[in-house]
């Protein structure tokens, strides 16, 4: 099952943080259609934060046509993102990469940005 990280310093809103890692889960092979999110309750109760923001973040999804509510049983995951599963080729690759930069003493964010500029450079108007 899908477990949502929070980090609270990140600047970005708690829900879009769900958003964006079910999307991410979506993306990567992790989520299908018909697996279900875990209840607002489960992610209450591992992250500490206030269930009108999961239940922001679903609606979010939900809104965007990934999953659906069923009330009475959960929300449930409607289509995939597909793309890059998570036991591509390339993310051996990349992990490799991050391995290396890693050992170069390269931080978390100085990598993030690294990345973030060759997608910047490489998927120009490619807002997905």
């Amino acid at each position: 099952m899908l477990e949502y990280r929070i980090d609270r310093r990140s600047g970005m809103a708690t829900y879009l943080q769900i958003v964006h890692q079910t999307k991410q889960a979506l993306r990567l092979g992790l989520l299908a259609p018909g697996d279900q999110l875990p209840t607002a309750r489960e992610v209450v109760e591992a992250t500490a934060i206030n269930p009108n923001t999961v239940l922001k973040a679903y609606r979010e999804l939900e809104r965007e046509g990934l999953v659906e509510g069923r009330r009475g049983m959960g929300t449930f995951v409607r289509r995939s993102l597909g793309g890059a599963p998570a036991d591509s080729p390339l993310r051996a690759e990349l992990a490799e990469w991050a391995r290396r930069a890693s050992a170069a003493g390269m931080e978390r964010d100085d990598v993030a940005a690294l990345f973030t500029s060759v997608l910047d450079q490489h998927f120009k108007g490619d807002d997905t």
